[in-house]
């Protein structure tokens, strides 16, 4: 399986697929066409495109949205104070998912380096996101630990905003209290 994955850069095209797979995986309202295209072009910056999907023949089986440097805004969720890099050479990997059947593959890590390697062309010296640690066994923390993030600040409640606005949480159902681990990864 693993030696027939095909990796490129997200498109329109990919939308529909992108938002079932997201939705499967991370609940229903996560992700939607109006803020999918939305955080498609935040992670678009000098004709490079930092978004990729992963398609099992004709099947989407994984995708990573990043917004580029400059195009995400640093909010209350973040903590610039305790990053060893500066703010503005910080791009944000917003997403990484990858369907439960094509897990331990390498799939997540493959759409990481491809991002980080069109994040280092924006102008990206390191990258930050919001790690679900209510994944099944905390996977997400693991992985983005196994790829060298390092903890930076523990969130709670990080989506509860989202579930006010008709996000249903997997874990939590509509009133999500679960936990963010901002993590950052500096590139080489």
């Amino acid at each position: 399986m693993k030696n027939t994955i095909r990796y490129h850069a997200i498109t329109p095209e990919d939308y529909q697929a992108v938002i079932e797979l997201g939705t499967q995986v991370h609940g229903e309202g996560y992700i939607n066409a109006q803020n999918l295209e939305q955080w498609v072009q935040k992670g678009i910056k000098n004709g490079t495109n930092a978004g990729f999907v992963a398609y099992d023949d004709d099947k989407l089986v994984g995708f990573r949205v990043t917004f580029a440097v400059g195009n995400w805004p640093v909010d209350s969720w973040c903590s610039p104070e305790l990053w060893p890099s500066e703010q503005n050479k910080v791009c944000y990997f917003k997403c990484n998912t990858v369907d439960e059947n094509y897990r331990g593959y390498g799939i997540g890590s493959q759409l990481l380096q491809l991002a980080i390697t069109a994040a280092k062309q924006q102008g990206a010296n390191a990258g930050v996101s919001h790690l679900w640690m209510q994944s099944p066994g905390n996977s997400a923390v693991k992985y983005f630990t196994k790829c060298g993030g390092k903890l930076m600040k523990i969130h709670n409640d990080r989506w509860l905003e989202l579930s006010k606005q008709g996000y249903i949480c997997p874990v939590c159902g509509k009133t999500c209290h679960c936990s963010a681990a901002e993590m950052l990864i500096e590139f080489d």
